[in-house]
């Protein structure tokens, strides 16, 4: 999927999301989905370290 195709995906799947929930409810989803996405980051990051440490 191109960059473009991605953007439209998200906006959609926003926009279908914030048609069932109320301004606190997004607020609180919207941190949530945070939390999720730094949490994968942190996920792959330690398992590029570890990787690299079992390379080395």
């Amino acid at each position: 999927m191109n960059s473009c195709g991605s953007t439209f995906s998200v906006t959609a799947l926003a926009n279908a999301i914030a048609l069932n929930f109320n301004a606190e409810e997004l607020e609180l989803l919207s941190s949530l989905f945070n939390q999720l996405g730094y949490t994968l980051e942190v996920i792959s990051a330690q398992r590029r370290l570890c990787q690299n440490k079992q390379e080395n």
